[in-house]
């Protein structure tokens, strides 16, 4: 899918148009294609009158929920494994977006917009020869080995759950109405998930004027741990090239994060006028028509006005977790793993990777796709009648999970947590290491270009 420059097609009608008129311009155009593309589900995927969520549609080797990161490389490296094994990938989108190195599109590096992270699925279909079915899940039977979804049954003989995550907004919010959720994630988009909310937050970016931008952090496990702060840095550097008058708010109910010591150097040095950060921040409440945010931080409460607000609540598992009934350990959710094994612990035909996973690994792109390699060679190992474990003689993976965080503009500066992994005999885990560049700092233009070299690796890994 290409997207162009929608701005361009104004050229010679307005000469006079500055350039944050024309990226609101752009932000509505792109909005509108992307919106188009990444919201609801295919037309097969909703049942009609007759009932298509009863219909059986096959039966597959391996079905795979959720064409993210992890799901799709499960089934590459099932069909590199074997190009006979039968795989179907269940995914409700029709496009695939990426989530790890969005954030530089809201703060409109070179070259960088919406189109940068949506890719076709058939193009990964065509070439390595999995089945993909666009529909929403409704139900799992592990009894049966049934997954219902929209379209119809499939039935299966391994399951692989890669669903993602979902939002808690009931559980941090209980007070609060399904109208308000559904208002509140309307107007102030979390975009932690695939789809619209991403279009929702860079459209209010790009139609603000002066004002305050707030961003909350979630409580607890959640999506890829840098990623708001990640955030705070790409709006600091998109109000500073834009001129906009106002701070960025990072309310954190905890007091630190995940590479604390990096962000708050970069954030001194390139934004100590601009970010604002509150550690122990609670948010209470929000009124999304008055724009404001009431938080408590200790002995004290406070409400302060925003024009943009980022609220990112708690996550937890995709529903699908909880539909396939297995044991899950965590207010998150995780799904309790089989010993060092993808494998979940309630059923031998079950495995799990991604966000859900219950190893003591972090949740991120890297990581997904990692898991993903080791969860295809296990399951491949399996439909072959062989024995598989984790190689003894290793016992661990340098940087298994490479995370990386733009943080700086012209010149773009980058840090990076690094996660080497390693295993015991009843649990992964990954110990984080934050390197320091050459020159003493913890950014540098080095990481930068790594983390775009990054990028476009992981997506050809996936894509071609």
């Amino acid at each position: 899918m290409i997207f162009r420059n929608i701005p361009n097609i104004q050229k010679g009608e307005n000469m006079n148009m500055n350039r944050r008129d024309a990226m609101k311009l752009g932000a509505v155009g792109v909005a509108a294609v992307a919106t188009t593309a990444m919201t609801g589900c295919v037309a097969e995927a909703k049942p009609g009158a007759a009932g298509a969520a009863g219909k059986v549609l096959g039966k597959h080797q391996v079905v795979v929920i959720g064409g993210g990161f992890g799901g799709l490389t499960v089934a590459k490296g099932l069909m590199k494994a074997d190009k006979n094994f039968d795989v179907l990938v269940i995914e409700k989108n029709d496009t695939f977006m990426s989530c790890p190195f969005s954030n530089t599109n809201l703060g409109k590096l070179d070259g960088i917009n919406l189109g940068t992270f949506v890719f076709d699925y058939a193009q990964p279909v065509e070439k390595h020869g999995y089945s993909m079915l666009h529909s929403e899940v409704v139900a799992i039977d592990r009894a049966a080995k049934t997954v219902t979804t929209a379209a119809g049954v499939v039935q299966y003989e391994i399951l692989v759950l890669s669903p993602g995550i979902a939002y808690d907004y009931e559980g941090q919010f209980p007070t609060w109405s399904k109208e308000k959720i559904g208002q509140v994630s309307r107007k102030a988009p979390s975009a932690l998930i695939p789809g619209s909310e991403h279009v929702a937050l860079e459209r209010q970016l790009a139609n603000m004027e002066d004002g305050d931008v707030v961003i909350t952090v979630p409580n607890g496990k959640f999506r890829c741990p840098p990623a708001p702060f990640e955030r705070a840095s790409m709006i600091a550097a998109y109000m500073n090239k834009e001129d906009i008058q106002g701070k960025v708010i990072v309310l954190n109910p905890k007091a630190k994060f995940a590479k604390f010591g990096a962000f708050m150097e970069s954030w001194k040095d390139l934004y100590s006028d601009r970010i604002v950060y509150v550690p122990n921040a609670k948010v209470d409440d929000v009124d999304v028509n008055a724009k404001t945010v009431s938080y408590s931080a200790g002995d004290s409460k406070k409400t302060i006005k925003y024009e943009v607000l980022n609220l990112m609540p708690n996550n937890k598992a995709n529903p699908v977790v909880a539909m396939a009934g297995v044991e899950t350990a965590t207010a998150f959710g995780k799904v309790v793993m089989n010993g060092c094994s993808f494998q979940t612990k309630s059923d031998a035909s079950v495995y799990a990777v991604g966000d859900v996973v219950g190893h003591a690994i972090p949740p991120s792109g890297q990581t997904a796709n990692w898991a993903g390699k080791q969860c295809a060679t296990e399951i491949a190992h399996k439909l072959h009648g062989k024995a598989y474990t984790l190689p003894v003689k290793a016992k661990a993976v340098a940087a298994g999970n490479v995370c990386y965080s733009m943080v700086g503009d012209k010149p773009e500066e980058a840090i990076m947590v690094t996660h080497d992994f390693s295993w015991t005999g009843s649990v992964i885990k990954g110990k984080g290491h934050v390197p320091k560049a050459p020159s003493g700092k913890f950014r540098s233009k080095g990481t930068a270009k790594a983390t775009r070299d990054w990028f476009r690796g992981v997506m050809a890994d996936l894509f071609s």
